[in-house]
């Protein structure tokens, strides 16, 4: 099968489109909006508009995925490059101002999202959108593949009342939505007066992986250095809700998971079980330690293990990370098991609750309910969700 094409790829190559996008012209991107010899859309774009590209954006992690945690904010900048200024949407606002938005006719916006819910490019996506929906911008989405595939969909259904950066919109989880799919979305649903074209893709097929697609993989924020780290992703986040490590501060981050008082050995050989007893046969935990060089327990060697998925057509991260939670919370390494700090903006609610889109599953892990019940939380609101998808899936 031919390599897929991307949405940048697309509008590098088509005069007919570069001839509709007119005006002034803003691009929000990051170190992973590049094409398939690595060469950063900001040049393509200059090269494309010149003076006409007046304004740059960047999302959480920065433009230039260099910042590394959650509340940790990028500033405002002039491109020392470029000479152009870069405008943070993850800095005192996550909502863009009027000011920022002032002068722009044509919005460009290529990120490489994961095709998670808590991962933030879609939240910022949205709200971005809903601004721009009383305002003369026509939103342009160069669109790029759901690197953990569009078959498949994991995890419930976000409750609207725990409502959060991490969560904007009522999906799953693992929502299968590619990120023009998921502008869609939000148009349909959210905001349908805004100005929304989307660039499809070509040679993308539902049931890809990334690595199917040909592309090069760059490390969309700083802790995905690999197209596994993206499939692992929906059962590892999870952890940030935790005082557990999901592997920060190591090479191989959200593909490992592990705490210094875990015996890695026995807690695999009875997990791996758990796992396969459930039917999820489709990955090994192999017994590691690792010594995090920041964030949790930074400097302690901790006990834990690397999630290899077998078949990564079949491997259903999720519920891997909810079932391995349940069974470290019985573990009772830590008298604190939640994380309480402050998540995303929101100080009240805890972290996991956030995270998981509501507090059901905490209760799940808790009271040390079955895996049938775990499915019985997943099932809620999931067909109004997949009859929605059917309205404005592309591929």
């Amino acid at each position: 099968m031919s390599s897929v094409i991307t949405g940048l790829e697309v509008l590098k190559s088509s005069k007919t489109l570069q001839e509709r996008i007119k005006g002034n012209v803003a691009y929000l991107c990051h170190s992973a909006s590049v094409d398939n010899n690595f060469i950063s859309g900001i040049d393509i774009l200059q090269n494309i508009f010149g003076k006409r590209l007046i304004k740059l954006f960047g999302p959480q992690h920065g433009i230039r995925s260099d910042v590394q945690d959650n509340m940790i904010e990028s500033d405002h900048f002039e491109h020392p490059y470029y000479k152009i200024p870069v405008y943070s949407l993850y800095s005192e606002t996550r909502i863009p101002t009027d000011e920022m938005l002032s002068e722009i006719d044509s919005l460009i916006i290529d990120l490489q999202d994961v095709g998670t819910r808590v991962y933030t490019y879609i939240s910022t996506l949205g709200l971005l959108m809903e601004k721009c929906e009383d305002k003369d911008i026509n939103i342009i989405i160069l669109d790029r593949p759901n690197p953990i595939g569009g078959k498949v969909i994991e995890g419930n259904v976000l409750d609207k009342n725990f409502k959060s950066f991490v969560g904007q919109y009522e999906i799953p989880m693992r929502h299968g939505l590619s990120f023009g799919e998921f502008a869609r979305f939000v148009q349909k649903y959210h905001c349908p007066n805004t100005n929304l074209e989307v660039v499809e893709l070509k040679n993308w097929a539902r049931e890809m992986m990334f690595d199917e697609t040909g592309l090069p993989w760059v490390n969309p924020s700083p802790n995905l250095p690999t197209s596994i780290g993206a499939l692992t992703y929906p059962g590892t986040v999870l952890y940030e809700g935790t005082t557990i490590s999901e592997g920060r501060g190591t090479t191989r981050p959200l593909e490992i998971i592990g705490h210094p008082k875990l015996d890695s050995f026995s807690f695999c050989l009875k997990m791996n079980k758990i796992l396969n007893d459930c039917g999820l046969d489709s990955q090994v935990l192999r017994p590691i330690e690792f010594l995090p060089t920041f964030q949790k327990h930074s400097g302690s060697i901790c006990g834990g293990f690397q999630i290899h998925p077998t078949d990564i057509n079949t491997f259903r991260p999720w519920h891997v990370g909810q079932l391995i939670m349940k069974e470290l919370y019985k573990s009772q390494l830590t008298d604190k098991f939640w994380n309480d700090s402050p998540y995303e903006y929101e100080f009240e609610k805890l972290s996991i609750d956030l995270i998981n889109g509501s507090d059901l599953i905490r209760t799940w892990i808790e009271n040390d309910n079955k895996y049938q019940d775990l499915l019985e939380i997943e099932s809620t609101g999931r067909t109004e969700y997949m009859e929605k998808m059917k309205e404005i899936t592309i591929y």
